[in-house]
């Protein structure tokens, strides 16, 4: 099973040095992958209507995941780099695509891009897009971003999106693996039909129901369920008895990756306070990746 490292990024601060010793130190342990979580705005959560449910407010810095992973590629050397998940319909697809090449260029071939919905409606609204037709509007991204990706010129008419006889200059030399993310039925969907991998954003008893799921309809859909790579996320926070309990689980359940996020959050389940250190963040990837490793 491939191991992944979630990037702190509401606990990393703002130090490029500190983001360069995490990436190299997570490198240095032997984990695959590098997973970057993505939200543009926080918002203050009180006094909505509808109220805003996810786990993240105006209190948890971000950085930028594909700015950040053109930093990564230069200072680290094999370790792969995915957005899990970057908001799709919160961007200008166009320019996502190009960057998405941008970054494997510079990286070597490194990058996975994990794509999904959302939740923020107000972080919608400050980047003018729209938040009530965003499935809709995903779909039709999707087969923009591969179009775009595989073709020189693209003559594109959609129901959002008009492309008139115009491509990009790079194109990577190899497909891009574009992964789906989330838990819901219509995103398990969503992948099973048109996706390259899926990622739970966690680990447990849910997940691995959801994960069935998603075995169901890759079979469905007529493609190989064991050959479709899944992803499910650890939060330490959680206690480190449950952490090695839902990795067994979740490679009990056939899963490929698992990724280790040591960054707390009450609302992902964690209980215990902030890790103010890059070496406390590593040291506690080290010992859940060695604990849970045959």
């Amino acid at each position: 099973m491939h191991l992944a490292a979630v990037f702190p990024t509401t606990e990393i601060g703002p130090d490029a040095g500190a983001v360069r010793a995490w990436a190299q130190g997570a490198e240095d342990l032997g984990f695959d992958r590098i997973i970057a979580y993505d939200h543009v705005l926080g918002a203050v959560h009180e006094g909505r209507e509808p109220a805003l449910w996810g786990p993240y407010t105006e209190h948890d810095p971000f950085h930028e995941p594909m700015v950040l992973f053109g930093y990564l590629a230069g200072v680290t050397r094999h370790v792969e780099l995915m957005t899990g998940v970057i908001i799709l319909p919160q961007r200008q697809v166009a320019l996502l695509a190009k960057q998405a090449i941008e970054v494997d260029l510079l990286s070597g071939g490194r990058l996975v891009l994990g794509v999904g919905i959302g939740w923020n409606y107000v972080e919608y609204e400050a980047l003018g897009t729209e938040y009530r037709n965003r499935a809709t509007r995903f779909d039709e991204q999707i087969t923009v971003l591969r179009a775009l990706w595989d073709e020189h010129i693209v003559d594109f008419s959609g129901r959002y999106h008009r492309i008139d006889r115009a491509g990009l200059s790079y194109r990577p030399d190899r497909p891009l693996s574009l992964w789906f993310g989330g838990s819901a039925e219509a995103s398990l969907r969503r992948a099973a039909a048109v996706g390259d991998g899926y990622q739970f954003g966690t680990a447990g008893p849910r997940i691995v129901t959801a994960h069935q799921r998603l075995r169901e309809l890759l079979t469905e859909a007529g493609r190989d369920a064991d050959a479709f790579p899944s992803g499910a996320i650890l939060h330490t926070g959680k206690g480190f008895d449950t952490a090695v309990q839902d990795a067994a689980d979740w490679r009990a359940a056939g899963g490929t990756h698992l990724a280790i996020s040591t960054m707390a959050n009450r609302m992902l389940g964690a209980v215990e306070a902030p890790f103010t250190t890059v070496d406390q963040h590593l040291a506690v990837l080290e010992a859940v990746k060695v604990a849970i490793t045959p």
